[in-house]
């Protein structure tokens, strides 16, 4: 196989399995609908050109293998004539597989909450420790410069994502994924336009456990139930992790800064390590936990990897700081669950900012659209002075199905919260700088670029000075 061709080739993950295919000595080729960023400046900077817009001509007889990503299908034209053609195709996540995992030692992160910075910590932690592992990653570490890596060691660590496959396989993308070591740090109801209720999502996640070897190891997050409850699945040695006194891995003596969590990592009955992680939240020292449990499974000792998150820079769009404007800290976060939301939100509360902390919330992902979470939302958002809802994205969701902007206002309202529903970033953008003071926090929230709004607010903010 010499030459592979991505449908779909700008999503996240298609992207950087596009990037670690030719790395791998492919000749990689592709199309999407259009290129948004960051992933277009990622393809740029591997030296991969995407086709903009969907063409049968593209579907050559010299192509070995088509990779279909799970945002196109029946009706696109290259897929069309891939099915027409019998040209050779397969999921993103089989191409993972059968491409680098069946010969590799494979840690898989999974999860509702939480994957890309584990994953990115427990990669960057066995790089520093001299294991030169490969990674996959559903996120842009900002320790590395691209969130693929191919290391001459025998560990692979991948994101390991609940949702579907493709198309033509509707199954989680983690079941292709080969675990030997495994981490699910939290499991609530997700992806509601896939999983039909919780049961039908903790099914996939036992699938998981039931395909490790009797030889592996599973870490189980111990502060969330329904990650707690899989320990019945699991057909190894099963470790927990958390803040949970019966623990196995223990965060002790927590103490939250304005931009660090210092904290005892405890194993064992001992303390083991101690870490200074310069990042916020209680949801960071699970993960970093984590990222300690899965290192020690592979032979990486606490204080190695202790060392190691000291030095961690965090993911692009996890509570990442955008900028400082007129003394008001603008923050870019991927939440899109109320939990998200939630430990979002209690993570600056614990900073202390001097001024208001704003939420700017678009409601944007499959689930997050429905009003399955109507309810719990705006007892997130509570968590903030003030409140700014975005227009819900997936407008075509019947009205009856559809989270309400209104609705969320008003509860937010009944709670004491000032909130109000506007519709644009232009819009967003201009009411912060009209009312945002210095030592004021603007946390914005979305799983999309949310029309560009951080950038809109800073520079309003920058004008209004």
């Amino acid at each position: 196989m010499t030459t592979v061709y991505l449908i779909g080739i700008c999503g996240t993950g298609m992207a950087t399995l596009a990037g670690l295919l030719k790395a791998s000595g492919l000749d990689v080729r592709g199309s999407d609908a259009q290129a948004y960023p960051p992933m277009d400046a990622f393809l740029e900077a591997q030296g991969i050109a995407p086709a903009l817009g969907y063409d049968a001509a593209r579907i050559t007889d010299d192509l070995d293998l088509v990779v279909i990503g799970n945002a196109v299908s029946r009706g696109n034209p290259e897929v069309e004539a891939v099915l027409e053609r019998k040209i050779r195709f397969c999921s993103f996540p089989e191409m993972v597989r059968d491409r680098f995992l069946w010969g590799h030692r494979s840690v898989v992160v999974a999860g509702t909450h939480g994957k890309t910075t584990t994953t990115s910590m427990l990669a960057w932690s066995l790089v520093e420790a001299g294991v030169d592992p490969s990674f996959l990653i559903g996120g842009v570490p900002q320790n590395f410069e691209a969130s693929y890596r191919l290391g001459a060691g025998g560990v692979f660590v991948i994101e390991g994502d609940e949702y579907d496959s493709a198309f033509f396989d509707k199954t989680a993308k983690f079941l292709k994924y080969l675990p030997e070591v495994a981490i699910v740090g939290s499991l609530e109801y997700d992806h509601a336009d896939i999983y039909v209720d919780l049961g039908e999502l903790q099914q996939a996640f036992e699938r998981l456990l039931r395909l490790m070897p009797a030889t592996g190891r599973v870490i189980l997050g111990a502060d969330d139930p329904g990650a707690r409850q899989l320990r019945a699945a699991a057909c190894c040695a099963v470790d927990t992790f958390g803040l949970s006194d019966d623990a196995d891995w223990r965060a002790a003596n927590v103490r939250y800064g304005r931009d660090r969590t210092v904290f005892d990592v405890c194993h064992g009955g001992a303390t083991v390590a101690h870490v200074e992680l310069p990042m916020l939240g209680a949801f960071n020292v699970r993960n970093a936990l984590a990222a300690c449990a899965a290192a020690a499974a592979v032979g990486v000792a606490p204080e190695s990897t202790a060392e190691a998150l000291a030095g961690f820079r965090g993911v692009r769009r996890r509570l990442e700081v955008r900028g400082v404007e007129r003394g008001i800290t603008v923050y870019d976060d991927f939440a899109h669950h109320p939990t998200a939301v939630h430990e979002t939100l209690v993570a600056i509360r614990a900073a202390a900012p001097a001024g208001r902390v704003w939420a700017v919330f678009e409601p944007r992902s499959a689930t997050a659209c429905r009003r399955v979470f109507q309810t719990r939302f705006a007892s997130a958002l509570a968590l903030a002075d003030t409140v700014i809802v975005g227009t819900v994205y997936r407008s075509t969701i019947p009205v009856e199905e559809r989270l309400s902007e209104a609705r969320l206002v008003d509860d937010l309202a009944a709670a004491g919260v000032t909130a109000r529903h506007l519709g644009s970033a232009d819009e967003i953008a201009a009411a912060l700088a009209r009312e945002a003071a210095p030592g004021d926090v603007v946390v914005v929230m979305s799983n999309g670029d949310f029309g560009g709004v951080h950038e809109r607010i800073l520079r309003d903010l920058r004008g209004a000075a």
